[in-house]
């Protein structure tokens, strides 16, 4: 650092003999740490997103420095006080800084303790108010700093379901955006109003609420916990294929969504991870820094999170999870995204023949396609067709459809003799299901809280309590019927058992033969289309349509007191 910069920082009028050599040198080895942070922060954008090796040895040297930086300004704060006119922002700044490194981790390895991380360092932010001064000075970029810390911070609440919180914040965002529009006459008053509306329309996605007794919401996580997935049965043969990795791809038009995140993938994400045991007693510990301390087992498997992407992004990803895949593991799709439907019928059917589902048009690069190129187009070029995802089906792969095409995939055919299994979607929803389509889709809810999307289609906009609770221990003994129903039946497809031993396969099969057999039961789906379908085919009279099932479910319907929704065998013909 030259000597001219090194004294220009210092506060004062005090001529650099004045200070003492000792103080000199903390301001100048905290100047080095500050740019070298900064420097390698910057660079984390540079990194490949995918790829499990190459971004780890980066964020390790990221970290080092954060944490000496972090550990520096505590130990030295009067000398940087007084001789570098540190301003609390700036420390806010760094925790700031920290609290992301923290939660792009998360997003790297998907291991929710990293998120409590994060949500440690903004908690700490706010309850320390190191931002509170920006808004007496007169420089619009420091409160935009101030914003984008609020949006951040109410991304990892949403993720931690700390919805109490949320409500809080986006009142103070709200308040914070009024201030900055009216101090400065900006010209991103909109952007940020946007983000005010989406958060809280995001907030408000789930179609029913679960009330304690002074009617106040009952919030709950519906990530995996200890105890929700059935056992296996002793002597039962399943396969051994660990789930390791997860693309969760969201491009469906007019869904909620919160920063690149939709209500869809928000809940799909969480259906992929188990609950963090320390989430509900951890307190913030603010100021420690352990990021290497990996958990010894990867709890989750390692997800992607893919919001609208071009068919290129999506291939790249795919390939790089494909390639990186260990031996005895299941590679999983989740694709929530419009219908794209073929222009014309031709006499060959094949996998590039039934349309699909939309990828986005890089409107930056139109690589000159032209209007009259894409009427020429005999195929969909803007679609992952089925036939696109066939040369990853070498491996083992579990693919779930959240579309209006759905169906599209229903027509693989199994080249490699790998275990593969397609769950699609119903394509067409009765019209008050279609109505709340923009709050998420109504098979994504099942799979993610299939009580949830059972109240909501029965019209519950909110339960009880105690009832929501009998109600899901009495769904606990469903879900073991379900997994003994699939396990016990001698014309199933080998390949939902091969599936089988992961226990977030196991716990999807089982909501997904939970979901078909609720909608076929209920008399406002009257179509075969609203009905999910799978490749391979379930042996319908041992899951889908078993009368025990069909017993269960109207049990339910009883217990909630909407029998009257439901047809039941025993007193009707349908």
């Amino acid at each position: 650092m030259s000597k001219v910069r090194e004294v220009s920082v210092m506060t004062g009028a005090e001529a650099e003999d004045d200070i003492p050599l000792g103080e000199r040198k903390t301001v100048t080895d905290f100047c080095y740490l500050l740019d070298k942070s900064k420097q390698l922060f910057n660079g984390l954008r540079d990194l490949p997103q995918y790829g499990h090796k190459q971004w780890q040895s980066y964020f390790g040297r990221t970290f080092d420095v954060y944490t000496k930086l972090w550990k520096f300004q505590q130990q030295h704060r009067q000398v940087l006080d007084s001789r570098y006119g540190l301003k609390r922002w700036q420390i806010g700044e760094v925790a700031s800084k920290i609290g992301q490194l923290y939660y792009h981790y998360y997003l790297r390895t998907s291991e929710t303790s990293y998120l409590n991380e994060a949500f440690s360092f903004y908690s700490a932010i706010r309850q320390r108010s190191y931002y509170y001064q920006v808004n007496k000075e007169d420089r619009p970029e420091l409160v935009v700093k101030k914003l984008r810390y609020y949006a951040r911070y109410i991304v990892v609440c949403l993720l931690l379901n700390k919805m109490d919180l949320v409500k809080v914040l986006v009142k103070e965002l709200s308040e914070e955006i009024e201030d900055y529009t009216q101090r400065f006459n900006t010209e991103d008053q909109l952007e940020w109003n946007l983000v005010l509306q989406e958060v809280a329309a995001f907030v408000e996605a789930d179609p029913a609420v679960v009330l304690n007794e002074n009617s106040s919401v009952v919030v709950s996580s519906n990530r995996l916990q200890d105890g929700s997935v059935p056992t296996l049965e002793q002597g039962m043969v399943v396969g051994q294929l660990v789930l390791a990795d997860a693309l969760i791809i969201g491009n469906c038009n007019n869904q909620v969504k919160f920063s690149e995140l939709t209500i869809d993938m928000f809940r799909m994400l969480q259906a992929l991870e188990r609950e963090p045991v320390n989430l509900a007693t951890q307190t913030p510990k603010q100021g420690t820094l352990e990021p290497n301390e990996k958990p010894a087992k990867r709890e989750n498997p390692h997800k992607y999170l893919l919001y609208k992407p071009t068919f290129s992004q999506l291939f790249t990803f795919l390939a790089a999870s494909f390639k990186e895949l260990p031996a005895n593991s299941v590679l999983l799709v989740y694709l929530s995204a419009t219908g794209v439907f073929p222009a014309g019928h031709s006499e060959y059917e094949g996998p590039y023949d039934f349309g699909g589902v939309l990828t986005n048009t890089n409107r930056d690069v139109v690589n000159g396609e032209t209007v009259q190129k894409r009427s020429q187009a005999q195929k969909e070029m803007h679609c992952l067709h089925p036939g696109d995802l066939l040369p990853f089906t070498r491996k083992p792969l579990f693919i779930i459809v959240d579309s209006s095409n759905s169906t599209a995939y229903k027509n693989f055919t199994n080249l490699f003799g790998q275990p593969l299994v397609c769950l699609l979607s119903p394509t067409v929803y009765p019209k008050s299901v279609q109505d709340q389509s923009q709050r998420g889709s109504l098979f994504t809810l099942f799979l993610y809280c299939p009580l949830l999307a059972f109240s909501s289609v029965c019209g519950l906009s909110s339960v009880r309590r105690a009832l929501w609770e009998r109600a899901q221990e009495f769904l606990r003994k469903v879900y073991r019927d379900i997994g003994q129903m699939i396990t016990r039946s001698r014309t199933i497809d080998q390949a939902f058992l091969q599936f089988f031993g992961d226990e977030f396969l196991r716990l999807l099969l089982i909501r997904f033969v939970f979901c078909s057999a609720a909608l076929r039961l209920h008399k406002l789906f009257r179509e075969s289309r609203s009905f999910p379908e799978s490749y391979p085919e379930l042996p319908k009279q041992d899951t889908v349509e078993s009368s025990l099932l069909q017993k269960h479910i109207l049990e339910l319907a009883a217990m909630l007191d909407v029998q009257s929704l439901f047809w039941d065998n025993s007193l009707e013909t349908y």
